[in-house]
């Protein structure tokens, strides 16, 4: 079973709040729910804590997602208890700072990447894509990661092992890409940069990541 797990936290110490924040009128969570509707999943659910539950549960329920809570800073227990009750084999790990996350590239390095324990592509704007996981070895992550960084951010006990597990971290399709680019949202510049994005591209569906990176090439962002 294929499970999308988009994490999302509401206490950004340096942009609180983010995940609500609008893009043309749209909270950026729910730019982000609506591009990963197009991902092949078996099942969808918005990850997040008792704190921030209360102010996206009605999103995630608006959008069809499920909503999951676990713990606040150990991200990856909460990855693992979520694959466990949901039965997931295989996690697509999203965030819920990235209103552009794109359903193309997280659809191709799925099929690429049946066989990996870790995958996602390089090339492509820092914001746009996604993590594949093994549930497998994220349990063995679980049971092992003392670092307080691999706890944190989920995907590292895996990558940093890759004589352990199978890492598969391909160049994307050359149209795709926009190497050194980032369209994440972390700080009040990144909002006014996303804020002009969407106002020259933004049609009222997701945008094509072709589209994101050709803009991207001619405007780029120098924050970070």
């Amino acid at each position: 079973m294929i499970a999308i797990f988009l994490q999302a936290r509401l206490a950004s110490s340096r942009l609180p709040g983010k995940a609500l924040l609008k893009l043309a009128d749209i909270p950026v969570i729910v730019h982000a729910m609506r591009a990963l509707n197009a991902v092949k999943a078996d099942v969808r659910s918005l990850l997040t804590t008792q704190d921030a539950a209360p102010a996206l549960k009605p999103l995630a329920e608006a959008e069809g997602w499920e909503l999951f809570t676990g713990p606040e800073e150990d991200v990856l227990a909460r990855y693992v208890f979520a694959a466990r009750k949901y039965g997931a084999d295989r996690i697509v790990r999203a965030t819920g700072d990235n209103p552009l996350v794109s359903a193309a590239a997280a659809n191709a390095i799925l099929h690429l990447a049946q066989n990996a324990d870790y995958a996602g592509f390089t090339g492509i704007p820092l914001g746009s894509g996604v993590e594949i996981l093994r549930t497998a070895a994220l349990e063995e992550a679980f049971a092992e990661a003392n670092d307080v960084y691999e706890r944190e951010h989920v995907a590292p006990f895996l990558y940093r092992r890759p004589l352990r597990y199978r890492i598969f971290t391909p160049a994307a399709a050359p149209e795709m890409q926009a190497p050194n680019s980032r369209i994440t949202l972390d700080t009040q510049e990144d909002y006014r940069y996303l804020s002009r994005l969407f106002t020259h591209l933004y049609r009222n569906r997701p945008l094509e990541i072709e589209d994101i990176a050709a803009w991207l090439k001619a405007h780029p962002h120098h924050a970070g």
